[in-house]
């Protein structure tokens, strides 16, 4: 991967943007796109829209990848300081004692730990249960006055983790899910315009608020309104223990990017992401879809009147966790399938079924 898209990465998924506070994310995905758009716009739920003119009145593609991420928020601070939350999405508290976070308040971030009992004050039944969330803490390590002073109702907070490589070409952060996403699509309008540009209109859009309920997606395909518009997102890697393939079906890190098949996909859009994959010899891996996928592909095909809509999936392990696991080589095949495609598109493209 080319340092500075791997630099852009690293940011992406560091800056923080738990649903709702999204901006240090939007800011940094505005930055990357500046030179690569004719025009990079947002709108008012905070999704951004960066647009490469098309050179030849081709179809125009959306490229939606969300920018928030999962997290926790403050919802009542105890006499000694002590700060009670919700979750922000789909947390899973398994994993959330002991867990480092970042409060993001108004002056600044905070380092906090979740806290709760140690295993040896439990009482032997409570040690077999998950530890309820309303029974977990975040510590802050100042007195109650202080916490006060600085943390409001309502402050957002994020696991301490970043970016990190290991073993074979993978990668471990948070909010792989769905920064990465976003990454993708930016990375897609370098290529376009090292190309020399796509007949048509190539929008990336960092979408807002999908993880309570495809909000972003929803609102930005309503007002980009494009020709087609596919969703980037992580998939279930089903290749480490205990995944039962017949329930999942399989999906591997390193055997390529995830094109989706099934109601929510555009037949002939399917059709055409094999093809460029296929002529770019780009590995691809199938996944069987028969509802909704649940991304913002969703949101973009019951757009308006409809629009051709698909899915395209990075195999990711242990999703909605601090370590999120990929393969960079994955990432960087979902990003040359995706500008495969665009540059392939003719005007007039039909893609009634």
């Amino acid at each position: 991967m080319r340092k500075e898209s791997l630099e852009f990465l690293s940011t992406m998924v560091e800056a923080p943007s738990p649903s709702g506070f999204e901006q240090p994310a939007a800011k940094v995905f505005r930055e990357y796109v500046a030179d690569l758009a004719d025009t990079v716009e947002t709108n008012v739920m905070g999704s951004v829209h960066a647009t490469a003119k098309g050179t030849a009145g081709g179809p125009s593609v959306m490229l939606a990848g969300h920018i928030d991420e999962v997290g926790l928020m403050v919802t009542y601070i105890t006499d000694d300081g002590f700060i009670a939350f919700k979750p922000v999405g789909g947390v899973d508290p398994h994993l959330l004692p002991g867990t480092r976070v970042r409060v993001h308040t108004k002056g600044g971030s905070l380092l906090g730990v979740l806290g709760r009992m140690p295993i040896h004050l439990l009482e032997e039944e409570d040690r077999k249960k998950v530890t309820q969330m309303h029974k977990l803490f975040i510590d802050l390590g100042m007195s109650g006055d202080e916490v006060k002073k600085q943390v409001r109702i309502g402050d957002p907070a994020t696991f301490d983790v970043g970016l990190e490589l290991f073993g074979d070409g993978m990668a471990v952060s948070r909010a792989f899910d769905d920064k990465m996403g976003a990454w993708a699509a930016a990375e897609v309008l370098r290529m376009v315009k090292e190309a020399g540009g796509a007949k048509g209109d190539v929008i990336a859009a960092a979408t807002v608020q999908e993880e309570v309920g495809l909000r972003g997606g929803i609102t930005s395909a309503y007002g980009v309104d494009p020709d087609v518009g596919i969703a980037i997102e992580v998939g279930h890697a089903t290749d480490y223990p205990d995944v039962d393939k017949r329930k999942h079906g399989e999906a591997k890190c390193g055997s390529g990017p995830i094109i989706s098949r099934g109601a929510n996909i555009n037949p002939l859009v399917f059709d055409l992401l094999i093809e460029a994959a296929e002529a770019e010899g780009i590995p691809y891996q199938i996944d069987g879809q028969p509802r909704g996928t649940g991304t913002d592909a969703n949101a973009i095909q019951l757009s308006r009147g409809g629009k051709a809509a698909a899915l395209v999936s990075v195999p990711l392990r242990y999703m909605h966790t601090p370590t999120e696991v990929l393969s960079l080589e994955d990432l960087e095949n979902a990003a040359k399938l995706l500008a495969a495609f665009v540059l392939r598109l003719e005007p007039g493209t039909d893609f009634t079924p």
